[in-house]
């Protein structure tokens, strides 16, 4: 029983690690990635649709971005979409068939700025994390009665270290993409 438990609790940490580390590809660096573009919605007919969907995307230059719909008509919603999103900066220019999206070089106050988000984002992803510890640890104290205290107290030493895992997961993610972000 508390194996079962623990290993749910493995598997809702470690989608929590995969969030957390996609977070961080959103936030961009000094080099153009089409992962920014992961959580861009379109409005393609009324629908908010996620860019992956509508286009495709070529990196042919360290900060350009060349997106090409697979619907031509969709060309201004998309250039619309990418102009509108946050902690972007960029201006994404439309000339008929593809958007270029080049991305501005990163000031060192701009780089300072993406650091803090970065962390706030690694912050979240922890507070996730140890969410998840406290409801798995209230589930093996309802077990408490059924499975002795012994075992739920070496459960909870199982789940401590679980946890610890996770988070040092993050905090290694979270490292990498600050030096990142900070690379000149």
């Amino acid at each position: 029983m508390i194996a079962d438990v623990l290993a749910e609790a493995t598997s809702r940490m470690d989608r929590a690690v995969e969030a957390a580390k996609e977070d961080f590809a959103t936030v961009r660096t000094g080099r153009a990635n089409p992962q920014m573009f992961q959580r861009v919605q379109v409005d393609y007919y009324g629908t908010p649709t996620p860019l992956q969907q509508l286009a495709s995307f070529a990196n042919p230059e360290a900060r350009t971005v060349v997106v090409t719909p697979y619907d031509k008509s969709a060309l201004k919603a998309i250039e619309d979409a990418i102009r509108d999103m946050p902690n972007l900066g960029a201006n994404p220019t439309n000339d008929g068939n593809v958007v270029r999206v080049t991305m501005p070089e990163l000031t060192e106050e701009r780089r300072k700025e993406y650091v803090k988000l970065v962390r706030g984002k690694a912050e979240d992803a922890r507070v996730r994390v140890r969410g998840i510890r406290r409801q798995v640890k209230d589930d093996l104290e309802a077990l408490k009665d059924e499975i002795g205290e012994d075992d739920v107290v070496r459960g909870e030493k199982d789940l401590d270290q679980l946890t610890k895992k996770h988070v040092d997961l993050i905090d290694e993610a979270l490292k990498h993409k600050e030096a990142e972000l900070l690379e000149v």
